[in-house]
Formats: structure tokens, C-alpha cells, sequence
């Protein structure tokens, strides 16, 4: 593949390793500075530290890891200074216009996002350019707009590459359906196995839907299978990795070899449950420190399991590679997009005093997500299955099947949620 300026974003993308690593290390101990004077959260954690000499991958490596549980934790203590747990910048209320948030989002858990005013706040033009959308484009945005940042953050992507949207949402397949062959969209944005339902619905209409072309996937796994079945029908589809808290990560590129790191983050691979680097090619925890200032996050462990990549993107991007998602660390599961936590099926449970534990088993292959409660009670106490399924709808948003058993029949070896899909 021969790389032409019209295959990148920006010069960002193809700077020598050496030059963009320079301005990394540079930026680094002013985002640290930054984040000790404008945030409780790190001015108490980072408070030892000296922000200026942290200006190397050694020294980043030394300092604490935040897990997405500790944020959680965090957001929820009642001392908290702030719903964010101390951790942003920016807020409302009686804050300076400057350090005021645009939107507030609450994903399950739940963890609170902020998000600041400007162009493309979450960085995610950048993976939709790499994905083939063009000013001019209109893009059916199939993200989540309630609660959560997704759609959100797609379209602040779309809208500063000069696209069009449709603001889908999720749901309602076969109206989706309807407006795609009516508006005629160029691409896609949302997760891929909303996508393959929205074309199966098609199919089942009898309605084509010739004029897409292109899709932006994220929110979880995206399978071989199912790329080269989207590829079958005339549609490219490109990951795009990122969480509600740090917006972009990594994005996958025309040559469908790994994902290449955003140029606004500094990522780590560690050992699970450590804040230690592991060699390069081997499989660790996505730690990813921020420079957005708004939202600070310093060695922010995002629970994804990845690895480096050898070697450069053949497209002419020079920024380091990852594999993609390869699982979790932890027990955290995502499901049709959303997490779910451990804690979650504790607060499940414990709406309903009668069970004495509590596995949810996420199982099916990739585009048809199943969740099972499996939950041990004496007896089959009348309605406590409607019971928990509501809960469970309540407390995940996702709905799921809930499954009575003896008590002493689960497995005693810890595991709350079990991911039992097929990743084919």
C-alpha cells in the first residue's frame, strides 16, 4: 500500500517516532501538573510527586494505577468533592465559564462522564476518517444518546470532519431500516452486531440499502467473520477502540493490521492487577494516561487486555500498534455495548433477599449476546424470577434470562460474571 496524504488525518499521524515520542514525554509533566492543581483526586494521590521529573515511560510506569472499580468507588463516596470523585477539572454550578462542562453522562455503574466544550472533544474524527467518512457524508449513528457518551462522542467526530448525521440512537430496527432507505446514509457508526441486525431486518423487508458503504464499529468485539460478511455486501467496516473516559484510544486503519494508537493518549500494556509494563508482544492491561485537561486521567487502567504490535502500519501511520481487544482482566463483561460490573449483580441480588448467590453467564456468538442470572434460592419462591429480571433490566439497562437453581449448585470459585461467548 502506497500512503498518499489523503490517506491521514492529519501530519500528526506519519511523524517520525522519535519526534512524537519527544512531544509525549514533554507534554506529560505538565498534564501531571495540571491534574495535582485542578483535581482533588490526583493533588492527593500525586502528592509526592514531582510532576516535572515524570517526563519519561520509567518514571509514568511508577505511579499509581486507576481502575475503573476505584473510580466507581470513588464517584460514590458520600466526602467526595464532586460526582466525578475529584477527578475532572470541569463542572457547573458556581465554576468560571472556562472550567464549565458542556454535557454530564452516566454510564452503568454508575460512572459519571464529563465532557467540555470545543471540536471533536473525545478525538474521534480522527478514527473516522481512518474508517473512510468524508465531509459531505451522511452517517446513521446507531451509539446510544441517552445516559451514555457514545453518540455523543461519534457525532462530535463526524460533525468536525464535516459529515451529516442522523442521530439513530438504538433500537427500533426496522423504523432504523426505514430511514436508512430513505435518507440513503454513506456509513454506518455503532456497534457491528446492531449493524448485522439492521441488515438482516432488511433482508427480511426486502428493502436495500445500496448506498452504504462504510461503517465505524465499536462497543465490542468485531469478529473476522463478521467483517468479511459486512465486506460481502458491499460495506467496509473499521474498529474504533474507546471508553466513555478517555475517549479515542486506537482505530483500525485500510490495513487491517491491528489498531494504531491515538496521537492525544499515552498507552502502557501491563501485567494484570499491576502497574508493571510488560515486553512488547505480550498480552497485558490497556493503561492509558490522558492529555485531555479536562478530564486528566493519569495511568487509567481500562480492564482491556491487549498487545503491542511489531513494526509500523502500512498505511504510513508511525504511531505504535495494538492487537485490539483481546478480553478483559476482570471480571467486567461488555454486553450489547454496555458494561456490566460485578457489582452490579451484587446490587441485583440483593434487591432480592432470597438468593443466597448470584453468576450472570454472558453467553451466544458475536451479534447475538445472551445473558443468563443464575441464581441460588431454597425453593422457587412465586415471582422472584419476574423480580430479578426487572431488577436486572433496572440496574443494567440490558435485558437477560433469569434462571433458578438449588442453593449449593453454583460453582464456589468466585466468578460473578462468566463471559461463556464464542469470539469465532
Amino acid at each position: 500500500m502506497k500512503p498518499t496524504a489523503a490517506h491521514h488525518y492529519d501530519a500528526l499521524e506519519t511523524r517520525l517516532p522519535e519526534a512524537r515520542e519527544a512531544a509525549l514525554m514533554a507534554a506529560l509533566p505538565v498534564q501531571l501538573a495540571h491534574a495535582k492543581a485542578h483535581t482533588a483526586a490526583f493533588a492527593a494521590s500525586l502528592a509526592g510527586i514531582d510532576a516535572a521529573a515524570v517526563n519519561s515511560r520509567a518514571a509514568l510506569a511508577r505511579l499509581p494505577v486507576i481502575r475503573k472499580h476505584e473510580l466507581l468507588e470513588r464517584q460514590r463516596d458520600p466526602s467526595a468533592p464532586d460526582v466525578f470523585g475529584g477527578f475532572s477539572a470541569i463542572g457547573w454550578g458556581a465554576v468560571p465559564a472556562a472550567q464549565r462542562a458542556l454535557r454530564v453522562f452516566a454510564s452503568p455503574g454508575p460512572i459519571h462522564e464529563p465532557e467540555a466544550g470545543g471540536a471533536d472533544y473525545w478525538r474521534m474524527a480522527r478514527a473516522l476518517f481512518a474508517a473512510g467518512f468524508r465531509g459531505g457524508d451522511l452517517a446513521h449513528n446507531s451509539f446510544s444518546y441517552h445516559f451514555t457518551p457514545a453518540g455523543a462522542m461519534m457525532e462530535s467526530g463526524a460533525f468536525a470532519l464535516g459529515c451529516t448525521v442522523f442521530p439513530a440512537g438504538t433500537g427500533q430496527t426496522e423504523q432504523q431500516v426505514q430511514a436508512m432507505a430513505t435518507l440513503k446514509p454513506a456509513g454506518y457508526i455503532g456497534t457491528p452486531s446492531f449493524l448485522k441486525i439492521i441488515l438482516d431486518k432488511a433482508d427480511e423487508l426486502g428493502v436495500a440499502l445500496p448506498s452504504l458503504a462504510k461503517a465505524s464499529v465499536g462497543g465490542e468485539a468485531f469478529p473476522p467473520s463478521l467483517r468479511d460478511w459486512l465486506l460481502a455486501r458491499g460495506i467496509a467496516g473499521y474498529q474504533s477502540y474507546g471508553t466513555a473516559d478517555l475517549g479515542l484510544i486506537a482505530y483500525e486503519t485500510e490495513a487491517r493490521d491491528g489498531l494504531v494508537i491515538d496521537e492525544g493518549v499515552i498507552v502502557e500494556i501491563v501485567r494484570p492487577g499491576t502497574g508493571d509494563p510488560v515486553p512488547e508482544g505480550e498480552v497485558g492491561e490497556v493503561v492509558v494516561t490522558t492529555l485531555n485537561p479536562s478530564y486528566p486521567l493519569i495511568r487509567f487502567g481500562t480492564g482491556d487486555l491487549s498487545a503491542v504490535l511489531a513494526g509500523a502500519c502500512p498505511t504510513g501511520r508511525s504511531n505504535t500498534r495494538i492487537k485490539g481487544w483481546l478480553g478483559r482482566a476482570d471480571q467486567t463483561a461488555k454486553v450489547r455495548g454496555m458494561f456490566v460490573h460485578p457489582a452490579q449483580v451484587a446490587e441485583i441480588a440483593r434487591r432480592c433477599p432470597q438468593v443466597r448467590r448470584a453468576r450472570l453467564v454472558v453467553s451466544g456468538e458475536m451479534a447475538n449476546d445472551q445473558m443468563a442470572l443464575h441464581a441460588e434460592v431454597e425453593g422457587k419462591p412465586e415471582g422472584l424470577a419476574a423480580r430479578l429480571a426487572e431488577a436486572m433490566r433496572d440496574v443494567t439497562k440490558l435485558r437477560g434470562e433469569v434462571l433458578l437453581c438449588a442453593v449449593g449448585s453454583l460453582p464456589n470459585d468466585g466468578v460473578v460474571i462468566e463471559d461463556a461467548r464464542s469470539y469465532r
